[in-house]
């Protein structure tokens, strides 16, 4: 396999000067380079990612962690930051950590200490101090869809949490429901987001004398049916007439675990989830939900990092919300009277 030292022997230069060729860092006369670019077409020689990384001083490759790519919201997540990362000449290393704190830590060392040139990361799970030390190491990080409680010297990037759980509360309101079980996710899954719905959703709920009953769930499908299954008696004597679900898989859980009651969605239980994903157009009845722009959450990450990688400019630390939306769809409807 050809090197950069061949190439500088058969040039007749230092490899030092093969290097500053490639990189173009620093100014090699037009004589030099030609040299050079003989030698290599000689030589048939091809750059290495690692000599590459050596010459340019960085390695083209953003790592993104995320909690597990079959989940379709973080699909689109990647999807985001992937066609960004492309379009500027980067590749993207994916790592899925399985909402494990243990593995998450285990990537973000890896990481930290491998040849990839940033970090864009999506929070599945609290942070143990071994994570939290490789997130403050040398490498760029942005934080997005989920910030973490205790980190603000790091840029995040988020939907707008609080105000999405408060148009689920408008529109519950409006519909005449004054009761609701709100299933949160499950403390150790992502919960800065989870207590920010809840917030937003109190902020118009308790000013209307709302009554709030409370679950968790682990953000998957299967979590619903059993959030819902301790409540029947409450659903069937009318003291619950909605189920507020932080994620549209709990939902959709929350809804065939209701169907397996024998209640009907919505004529007995209206239902909203959080996220918008395709399923939800498509299941019965489609659901409500907030929609978030998920590719743009990733594409805006990428554009951040990206920008601070090839400007030199330092990652400025704060919050930045993307906007949210009420879908209405058919698992809503009007209390009966």
């Amino acid at each position: 396999m050809v090197s950069i030292s061949d190439v500088a022997r058969h040039a007749g230069v230092s490899p030092t000067t093969v290097s500053h060729t490639l990189s173009g860092k620093r100014k090699v006369s037009e004589t030099v380079r030609e040299k050079v670019r003989r030698a290599m077409a000689e030589l048939d020689y091809v750059p290495t990612r690692a000599a590459q990384s050596l010459a340019l001083g960085k390695t083209g490759v953003l790592a993104v962690v995320v909690p597990d790519i079959a989940i379709e919201y973080f699909a689109e997540l990647a999807k985001g930051i992937e066609s960004v990362a492309m379009e500027r000449g980067y590749n993207m290393l994916l790592a899925t950590t399985g909402f494990d704190s243990g593995r998450e830590s285990r990537y973000l060392e890896m990481i930290a200490s491998r040849a990839v040139d940033g970090i864009i990361y999506a929070s599945g799970a609290v942070l143990g101090a071994k994570a939290r030390a490789a997130l403050n190491g040398r490498l760029p990080v942005i934080l997005v869809d989920e910030e973490i409680e205790g980190i603000v010297d790091l840029p995040t990037i988020v939907s707008d949490n609080e105000a999405g759980g408060r148009i689920v509360a408008e529109h519950l309101l409006s519909l005449g429901h004054r009761s609701v079980l709100e299933i949160q996710g499950a403390p150790v899954h992502a919960p800065v987001t989870s207590v920010l719905r809840s917030t937003g959703f109190a902020s118009a709920w308790e000013p209307a004398g709302g009554r709030v009953f409370t679950t968790s769930g682990d953000y998957s499908v299967e979590s619903g049916p059993p959030a819902v299954d301790g409540f029947a008696d409450a659903f069937a004597a009318g003291e619950i007439t909605a189920v507020f679900a932080h994620n549209d898989l709990m939902a959709l859980g929350a809804i065939e675990g209701l169907r397996a009651k024998g209640f009907d969605v919505p004529r007995d239980v209206s239902v909203v989830g959080f996220d918008d994903m395709s399923i939800s157009r498509h299941s019965c009845p489609p659901l409500t939900t907030v929609r978030q722009d998920t590719q743009e959450l990733g594409t805006l990450a990428a554009r951040t990092l990206l920008h601070a990688l090839e400007t030199g400019e330092q990652l400025v630390p704060g919050r930045i919300a993307i906007p949210v939306e009420l879908i209405v769809r058919a698992s809503t409807g009007e209390v009966r009277r």
